[in-house]
């Protein structure tokens, strides 16, 4: 059952054949979910709980000093240009994961253009970014250090020189990654995601209905479970992260998992929240068929992650919802409908470990 599906990065001549060929693959997958749930709904196979450990790369294998030094570093503000901004600032951990905002500042001042998601759960990704144009943790966080939007460092040498010339951080670097690896920019970066990949949230009420536990979730969480099978949003959300496959899955690392958005265009609510202004994948790849052709969003812990989409234009999961199902799958959803995806989607909120604010190295 689904154990070793490959779904594939689908391609057409034109974005109006590629939204009527999408309409209808989700059509098809929307049913074949609703035949595999009337088999074994409470807890068939394309859903899984979340692992207990992402994967890990083989080069950046994880140790107790390396996420321990990743963790100063994500708090240290002194990482920005302007020595205010640190990670934890627009992906606050103290809290879901993000910053609450449509769109974040970064040190320079400068305004994002899409909206900050979650960090929590990020390691279970394939690509990084809305876009897809990061094929690893690391490569993304390299991007995130010398971003003009993000912490605004002039290049890589910058940020070397920077913790080079603060406090005690060339011993650490030392004493975490042994004789002969210096302070540099690999080094900074692997640090830094072996700490993110630590933010993993399991043990979800619907991890614990996965494994067994009927009366985890509610009975209207139940039908919006079946509701979100049966209506079509399972044909892109599923598996452990409800974003598709997972490295090792049929997917390897790089591999991005993509969906047309929005699928219906001209509706009210794409010209209401500004849907369709920004060309997504398209800036990365310059390919006509990569319009508006995002990577599918992480939905755990989405209850606590408002406000949603690319752009952060809605401001409820509820309105998300009913947007979701008006320009993407080209249906209407009553307010019942709504209200029951939402519960079952706020089952998939997990335990978040405990952060406390790390000791950093003084200033010299």
């Amino acid at each position: 059952m689904m154990s070793r599906i490959r779904w594939v990065y689908c391609k057409f001549n034109t974005i109006e054949e590629g939204r009527m060929n999408m309409s209808r693959l989700l059509t098809v997958i929307a049913s074949a979910w609703m035949l595999l749930s009337t088999a074994a709904f409470a807890g068939f196979e394309p859903f899984q709980p979340l692992p207990a450990s992402p994967p890990i790369p083989s080069d950046n294998l994880q140790t107790s000093a390396k996420i321990a030094l990743g963790k100063q570093l994500y708090f240290d503000s002194r990482l920005s240009a302007t020595y205010r901004v640190s990670c934890n600032g627009c992906h606050n951990v103290m809290s879901a994961g993000d910053d609450g905002k449509a769109v974040s500042r970064g040190a320079l001042g400068i305004a994002g253009k899409r909206s900050a998601p979650t960090l929590y759960n990020v390691a279970y990704q394939t690509v990084y970014f809305w876009d897809g144009r990061a094929a690893s943790l690391e490569e993304a966080i390299k991007e995130h250090l010398i971003s003009p939007m993000e912490m605004g460092m002039k290049d890589k040498s910058a940020v070397v020189e920077r913790l080079w010339q603060t406090g005690n951080y060339q011993q650490i670097f030392a004493d975490t990654f042994g004789p002969g690896v210096a302070l540099s920019y690999e080094t900074i970066t692997q640090a830094l995601a072996s700490y993110i990949r630590t933010l993993g949230t399991p043990d979800s009420d619907f991890d614990r209905y996965l494994r067994g536990d009927k009366g985890a979730i509610s009975v209207q969480a139940k039908r919006g479970y079946r509701e979100f099978i049966e209506v079509g949003c399972a044909s892109c959300h599923f598996w452990v992260n409800l974003s598709g496959p997972v490295p090792g899955l049929a997917f390897q690392m790089g591999d991005g998992f993509y969906e047309l958005f929005p699928n219906y265009p001209g509706t009210k609510d794409e010209a209401r929240y500004q849907l369709a202004d920004d060309l997504g994948r398209y800036y990365v790849t310059k390919d006509e068929t990569d319009r508006r052709m995002w990577r599918v969003p992480v939905l755990r812990n989405v209850g606590l992650t408002a406000p949603y989409f690319h752009n952060g234009q809605v401001k409820t999961l509820e309105e998300a919802i009913r947007v979701m199902g008006s320009t993407q799958l080209g249906k209407v959803l009553s307010r019942a409908q709504q209200a029951d995806i939402a519960a079952f989607l706020h089952t998939v909120s997990g335990r978040f470990p405990t952060q406390k604010f790390p000791k950093l190295p003084a200033s010299y």
